[in-house]
């Protein structure tokens, strides 16, 4: 890997080359050091590295009948843009399933690349022929009709205390999801993009015979 400007570091580049792991190091190094949720959100669908641009969702639990039950979350899933990844905010309610097989075809065709749900999900089988990356904390075969509904859009969200907003850089894959604010995105990718690089020689070097001990001693990369 060849030391590259930040500027000309893309979405795809990151998606080959970099991982959750090593970007939420790179935030700690910056002193953000609570940018991942520590609540399991588990890729569902697929093994892959998710990345893209957040597009918040904020929902709610219903009691009640709802006669616009879908309006919200189908205007957020037809506003999205290409390499946007749908945030569901739901504070971990398993209420019922509010995302699958419909919603992720919907998504796919405004160019939205994965969702990441603070909730539940259904229609797994239909969802892993699509390859489409979802990652959720409960499966739920319940519609979501009178039990959930999308209250706001494009707002900032929590997941577990950590703050999504819309156009964040959000990387997600099997080790957890990561967040990069806007305000140090630049830095932190730069920095987590010459992690990489000094992993690699280090692992490199203990692959060769090296001790791990002497490799970090020399790289100072572990």
């Amino acid at each position: 890997m060849t030391d590259v400007s930040p500027e000309t570091i893309t979405l795809e580049m990151i998606r080959e080359s970099l991982y959750a792991a090593v970007v939420c190091d790179a935030l700690d190094a910056l002193g953000y050091r609570r940018q991942s949720p520590r609540v399991p959100l588990e890729p569902l669908t697929v093994e892959t590295v998710l990345v893209g641009r957040c597009r918040t969702t904020l929902w709610g639990d219903l009691f009640h009948s709802d006669p616009s039950p879908y309006e919200l979350e189908l205007k957020a899933v037809d506003a999205c843009q290409p390499d946007d990844v749908l945030i569901a905010a739901a504070g971990g309610s398993n209420r019922s399933g509010i995302w699958g097989e419909l919603l992720s075809t919907a998504a796919c065709n405004s160019g939205c690349v994965g969702a990441i749900v603070d909730g539940a999900v259904r229609d797994l089988r239909q969802m892993r022929e699509m390859a489409f990356p979802v990652f959720a904390r409960h499966r739920n075969i319940y519609d979501s009709k009178d039990r959930q509904r999308v209250v706001e859009i494009d707002v900032p969200v929590e997941i577990d205390g950590v703050r999504f907003c819309s156009g964040d850089l959000v990387v997600a894959d099997a080790d957890g999801v990561v967040v990069v604010p806007a305000e140090i995105e630049e830095q932190a990718i730069r920095d987590a993009w010459q992690k990489v690089h000094a992993e690699n020689i280090t692992r490199d070097a203990i692959r060769g015979g090296m001790k791990a001990t002497d490799a970090y001693e020399k790289y100072g990369v572990l």
